[in-house]
């Protein structure tokens, strides 16, 4: 069997933009028929670059995969990291190489008429514990128009929350400080007000009166506050006790994370904007993490988030993997989330559903807090290409 042929596309999310507001799709052909889908994670890594994503991956394919037996696929994972990355990962290079991976996964798993999970060694668990953002569903128009008033109503924080657990979500997630936008001043990290620290205490507070011991809290601050800022407030919060506190200092600085780590009895969450067993070889020698967070839309794909799980398993660190992003990167962390016994919880964008079924020709399965992995070929899922075309976009349409 051989690779031939690969289709990029860039698609545009409808409002309120849960997952983002661009996702990154590629699609791998071979010569037996057998086609793969892969997902690139961009956060906001690749807005202003994504006209470059299309030709980007067509080089890619032409250089290093075209004609080559996709079968081989943790070989080509190596090929492709030797080649784009100089031996030393970036976000966007390994990005790229993540979407591949999870595509040549989805090849041989037709190939062989087994879901991913079996190729990895089988499956541990039947359903998939989840969490979600406390999205507030009845608000539609833009994603940060939405979340505006009520992430700084503790109370409206804490009716969401609790109805986001009657639905059978038993872990909620959220961020209680500000957020400035790529381009935008101050950039992390940076101290918060008195005020800020205040309303971070009445809102998990808030959330923690509002449901009770029905569901874990996770808190993430995405890498904004400086180490002393993160411990003043992990103290504020370690009363609520929740499941962890994410990236309280940007994830580039271990040593700082570590210490950070050392000074709270709250787990600390960390991985999304790493890649690759060398970023987390060095965070968990570091003492830094508690629960690993790797994307399998930029870490490197499933070949690479196995090796973070056996690394995370050897360190007593457990795994939620990371999701902002679209189905694809969903459904690849589910196969690893069914196989590795380290496995904590699962990002979810909200239910796994909402404008997921644009795309997805058969829905996911989301259960009383638990999405439930294919037994599919493949990573389980199939894209409906006539509604890519419908949705491509580029950021100049998007924010004209």
């Amino acid at each position: 069997m051989k690779l031939t042929k690969v289709k990029p596309y860039v698609v545009k999310t409808d409002p309120p933009n849960l997952g983002g507001f661009l996702w990154f799709f590629l699609k791998l052909e071979t010569d037996e028929g057998i086609e793969g889908w892969g997902e690139f994670a961009c956060l906001w890594t690749l807005y202003g670059m994504e006209e470059g994503y299309e030709k980007m991956v067509e080089n890619i394919f032409n250089a290093y995969l075209k004609d080559q037996n996709p079968i081989n696929r943790e070989t080509l994972n190596h090929i492709l990291y030797a080649g784009l990355t100089a031996q030393h990962a970036d976000y966007i290079m390994l990005g790229l190489i993540s979407a591949f991976d999870i595509a040549l996964w989805d090849i041989c798993g037709k190939y062989y008429n087994a879901p991913v999970y079996d190729l990895l060694g089988g499956k541990y668990r039947d359903k998939v514990r989840t969490y979600t953002y406390i999205f507030n569903m009845d608000d539609g128009g833009n994603l940060l128009e939405a979340t505006a008033d009520w992430a700084e109503n503790p109370e409206k924080l804490a009716e969401i929350a609790a109805i986001r657990v009657e639905e059978g979500f038993t872990g909620i997630k959220l961020d209680p400080l500000h957020q400035s936008l790529p381009g935008q001043l101050p950039l992390p990290p940076w101290e918060i007000t008195p005020a800020e620290y205040d309303h971070a205490e009445k809102a998990i507070g808030a959330i923690r009166e509002a449901v009770g011991n029905k569901a874990d809290i996770c808190i993430g601050t995405h890498g904004q506050t400086t180490p002393a800022c993160a411990i003043r407030l992990a103290k504020r919060l370690e009363q609520f006790d929740p499941l962890w506190l994410e990236e309280p200092c940007p994830p580039e600085n271990f040593k700082e994370m570590g210490k950070i780590a050392r000074s709270t009895s709250i787990p600390i969450a960390t991985g999304e904007r790493l890649a690759t067993i060398h970023d987390f070889q060095k965070l968990f020698e570091a003492g830094a993490c508690a629960i690993a967070q790797p994307d399998l839309g930029s870490c490197g794909g499933i070949t690479a988030c196995k090796k973070i799980a056996t690394l995370a398993e050897a360190n007593y660190v457990l795994m939620a993997p990371h999701v902002w992003g679209g189905p694809v990167i969903t459904a690849a962390a589910l196969q690893i989330d069914a196989n590795i016994p380290n496995f904590l919880i699962q990002e979810s964008i909200y239910k796994s559903r909402h404008f997921f079924d644009v795309f997805v020709k058969e829905p996911f399965e989301w259960e009383d807090g638990y999405l439930i992995p294919s037994d599919r070929p493949g990573i389980g899922i199939e894209l409906n290409e006539e509604k890519l075309e419908e949705y491509r976009c580029t950021i100049k349409q998007l924010f004209g």
